[in-house]
């Protein structure tokens, strides 16, 4: 299961990440990659907002994990200072929020091995050629049964920014 979305301004990715916010529960995982400046950040300022939460979120680059309360308990985990995958399981990722926070995890895809295969995998890349343009291509893959009967949701939700495949 995969969409591919264009979110043209920042604004855009917050409203994705409001939507995707719509559909998560209790344990599920969000594993986040792209470059530097992508707008992974900026995605999970919009899942937060989705989930409720009124405190400003800000990358947990050097604190690793930030935790939020809102609807449900948001773990915005950033790994990309993290050296070895044991660095990662001494987080002790799976006991945040009592086990069950969503956990969304900036650089995911440097721990794929640690996180649950049950998640949505979703990569932000620059859809321009221009670096300073804000239009990114973001790219949702779902992996697991959890998200089998919530996609045509999911689809649903970010249907103002997808982009037909076939173009």
């Amino acid at each position: 299961m995969r969409i591919e979305l264009r979110a043209e301004t920042s604004r855009d990715t917050r409203d994705i990440g409001q939507a995707i916010a719509r559909l998560l529960r209790p344990r599920d995982t969000l594993s986040l990659s792209g470059e530097l400046g992508a707008g992974k950040t900026t995605l999970v300022q919009g899942i937060a907002s989705g989930l409720g939460i009124r405190e400003q979120v800000v990358s947990p680059t050097f604190t690793l994990v930030r935790e939020y309360r809102g609807r449900l308990h948001l773990a915005h985990v950033d790994v990309y200072r993290l050296e070895r995958i044991q660095d990662v399981v001494d987080l002790g990722l799976e006991e945040i929020g009592d086990g069950e926070a969503v956990l969304v995890v900036e650089w995911g895809d440097a721990i794929d091995v640690v996180l649950p295969a049950d998640r949505l995998d979703v990569e932000l890349t620059s859809a321009d050629a221009d670096a300073k343009s804000e239009v990114r291509r973001i790219v949702v893959v779902a992996d697991g049964p959890s998200w089998r009967p919530r996609w045509s949701g999911l689809e649903g939700a970010v249907s103002a920014w997808s982009v037909d495949p076939c173009s």
